[in-house]
């Protein structure tokens, strides 16, 4: 019930506000506006005022304004406040709102977001300097070795472990240059990021030099018996190297009972400490409250709107980079979400909190008003386009050449939302079990 409330939440939020778009630029410049509709088929709840009829439909996948004279089919009077007795210019305005009105809504949603502040790992903004490389991952395959540092993948630069992530997270299965400095010596690599996920994002299998680290430390249990204090950084266990919270718990838990070897750095000096793990139902516990580096984010109003404009623009770019990268094959259809899985993200987003799903609404909302500026028609950004070459033809086409474009559109649209569609239902478990070819 939690997914499909909040899917509905952010799905109605941002049609809503896509159509309203259209529907206040339309009303300024005098188009006569007959139906707003959240959703679309049967209208399962509707009222007039004044020339145009609100309704909610039963198909809660859309929506769309409907104006006077807006198609070419449509009954015309010539009358003044039809869309199509506008100009191209006042025609392109009513258009270009619904998109402008989403990204709006995804710099607005996510400065209220970033205002919250958070606690943010303290690597991410660090240059990505190797401190680990997993066992018979692409990184070890392809030879990065610990120390590396990572300076461009696939011709990107990569100044921090946040950009490495972007710039490999969408190059699944696909080999790239990865450029790197090695003991001041530069040089590249091929790299075949691996599948990670069930959104199958690419993973180099490489980690930063961190340490996870002792906030508290009972005094009466294994670590303050073994030497260990607050504030020790934690980095090896029987000589294996711990990066996360979780590699460290998993370390101690696999030996209740056992006398290990824990190095850590206090006042950044090296110590070894022999500390034998009580057995509890969980495995090996020592008794510490285990942190990880992190930094405090707590911008002001301004700095937060400010930063908001600037992520959503880094977004954008990213997201004609994968637009592009669909075409020329360096990103995997694979990685397509439709609204089975953006249901299911909703519904994850929400149990971890309504700020989670406000920054999965801003996500989703650049995604849809960039999207729907592309040259497709059927999409706002095709009847731009189709407007724009009517204008470098200096005459309307023919209905007949209008409908091949738009049925040109649709066709690709549908195989689009085949794609997604397919994606999302092989992310769901027990679908995927009744497809043999993914087994």
């Amino acid at each position: 019930m939690t997914t499909i409330v909040s899917f509905l939440f952010v799905l109605g939020v941002l049609i809503f506000v896509h159509e309203l778009g259209h529907f206040l630029a339309a009303r300024r410049l005098g188009v006569r506006v007959l139906t707003f509709s959240l959703g679309f088929g049967p209208k399962i709840l509707k009222f007039t005022r004044g020339d145009t009829e609100y309704c909610v439909s039963a198909i809660p996948l859309g929506g769309y304004v409907k104006m006077a004279g807006e198609s070419p089919d449509d009954p015309r009077s010539g009358a003044p406040d039809e869309f199509l007795s506008k100009t191209k210019w006042e025609r392109f305005q009513v258009l270009i709102m619904g998109p402008v009105m989403n990204i709006v809504l995804a710099v607005v949603v996510l400065a209220v977001v970033l205002a919250q502040g958070a606690e943010v790992p303290a690597y991410e903004d660090q240059p990505p300097v190797i401190g680990a490389v997993k066992m018979k991952s692409a990184a070890e395959r392809g030879g990065i070795q610990v120390g590396d540092r990572i300076l461009t993948v696939a011709g990107d630069a990569v100044p921090t472990w946040k950009d490495l992530a972007i710039a490999v997270g969408t190059r699944a299965d696909r080999t790239v240059a990865v450029t790197l400095d090695r003991n001041g010596r530069t040089m590249s690599l091929d790299v075949k990021p691996a599948a990670a996920g069930r959104f199958e994002i690419g993973d180099l299998g490489v980690l930063p030099d961190t340490s996870p680290i002792a906030q508290k430390v009972d005094p009466q249990d294994p670590a303050a018996r073994g030497g260990m204090k607050a504030g020790d950084v934690i980095y090896a266990v029987n000589g294996t190297r711990v990066m996360f919270p979780t590699d460290l718990k998993e370390a101690i838990a696999a030996h209740p009972g056992e006398t290990i070897d824990v190095e850590v750095r206090r006042a950044g000096a090296p110590q070894h400490l022999s500390i034998t793990p009580d057995k509890r139902p969980t495995g090996g516990w020592i008794g510490i409250t285990i942190v990880e580096a992190t930094r405090s984010f707590k911008p002001g109003p301004f700095e937060a709107v400010r930063l908001s404009v600037v992520q959503n623009a880094t977004s954008g770019v990213m997201i004609f980079k994968i637009l592009g990268g669909l075409f020329t094959g360096s990103t995997s259809v694979r990685q397509l979400q439709g609204p089975v899985g953006i249901a299911q993200l909703s519904g994850e987003s929400a149990e971890a909190g309504f700020v989670h799903l406000l920054n999965l609404m801003a996500v989703i909302s650049l995604n849809l008003g960039l999207l729907n500026l592309m040259p497709v028609p059927v999409l706002d950004g095709g009847h731009i386009l189709i407007m724009a070459l009517e204008g470098v033809a200096r005459r309307d086409f023919s209905m007949a050449v209008k409908e091949k474009m738009l049925l040109a559109g649709f066709v690709v649209l549908m195989m689009l939302m085949v794609t997604v569609i397919y994606n999302d239902l092989t992310r769901i478990t027990w679908i995927e079990r009744l497809m043999p070819w993914r087994n």
